[in-house]
């Protein structure tokens, strides 16, 4: 149980709940409410499936980095607490599980799925060669709302553009912030992101327009799908939740980063959530 406890930790299984909210966000928008329970259950197990296999392979990927790096250095694969053929054999559970619900969900889905896995297994090698490493991670991430959509009219339409690319930005925008803390380190070893590129000034700038493009294009979808009075008031809380997190980093002071990263924009994913399906129903 205690290695069991150790794998869960090492790809951050409880932070599913950034991606997952905008997963199900897809689906009740593409059914205009809740389909059926299985077929809510096999989205939820695609989506497990895709974050596993994607941080599994991440750690396996960067091991050596987040070796050298202090930050990462006591994570259980550098430290040797979990072994590689673990963590490979994790990222396989995770590929077969994200493969299995894809095939009961629709022929579309399964046909999709080598592209999915293209991109979250090969985000990892991107911070070798490019700054742009960030809006590929928003672009793994972003695949959850289109798959949501998808999984219930198996179909590929105009509304899952606009929320792929919304938590494209949202997810690139927080990651630009959370890179802002590795920019020595990057310089270093001669890793690739906004920050170490362009310094710390000039990536928080960038993370705040990013997020301007997220409140946009979820106004977007919003006129796109007519969608309710509650639904604003969701996105309101949502951008004023995302200014807070840009108020709690400074240049000079990443000491609330923790909060910012992991509790708002936990936040954020559920009052979108919350407030769609609200203006769905009321």
């Amino acid at each position: 149980m205690n290695r069991l406890h150790l794998l869960l930790d090492s790809i951050k299984f409880e932070h599913s709940i950034f991606a997952l909210p905008f997963a199900y966000i897809g689906m009740v928008l593409a059914a205009r409410g809740f389909p059926s329970w299985e077929r809510i259950v096999w989205i939820t197990v695609a989506m497990v499936g895709a974050r596993t296999l994607a941080m599994a392979a991440n750690r396996l990927i960067d091991a050596h980095y987040d070796a050298l790096n202090p930050r990462t250095a006591a994570r259980a694969l550098p430290r040797g607490l979990l072994s590689r053929a673990e963590m490979a054999g994790l990222a396989l559970v995770g590929l077969a599980v994200m493969l299995f619900a894809a095939w009961m969900l629709n022929p579309l889905c399964l046909q999709l799925s080598p592209i999915a896995i293209a991109v979250l297994v090969g985000y990892s090698f991107t911070k070798r060669f490019t700054w742009m490493s960030h809006a590929v991670l928003g672009f793994a991430d972003g695949m959850a709302p289109a798959g949501g959509w998808i999984a219930v009219t198996g179909s590929v339409d105009p509304p899952t553009i606009l929320l792929g690319l919304a938590v494209l930005f949202w997810i690139g925008g927080f990651d630009v912030i959370y890179a802002c803390q590795d920019v020595e380190f990057d310089r270093q070893v001669r890793l690739h992101s906004v920050p170490a590129r362009f310094g710390i000034t000039a990536a928080l700038w960038v993370s705040a327009a990013a997020h301007v493009l997220t409140v946009a294009l979820l106004a977007a979808t919003g006129i796109m799908l007519e969608l309710g009075l509650l639904y604003w008031v969701g996105l309101l809380l949502a951008a004023g939740l995302l200014v807070y997190e840009h108020l709690l980093v400074q240049p000079d002071d990443f000491s609330k980063l923790g909060v910012a990263f992991f509790n708002i924009n936990s936040y954020v994913a559920i009052v979108i959530f919350v407030f769609t399906v609200g203006g769905l129903y009321a």
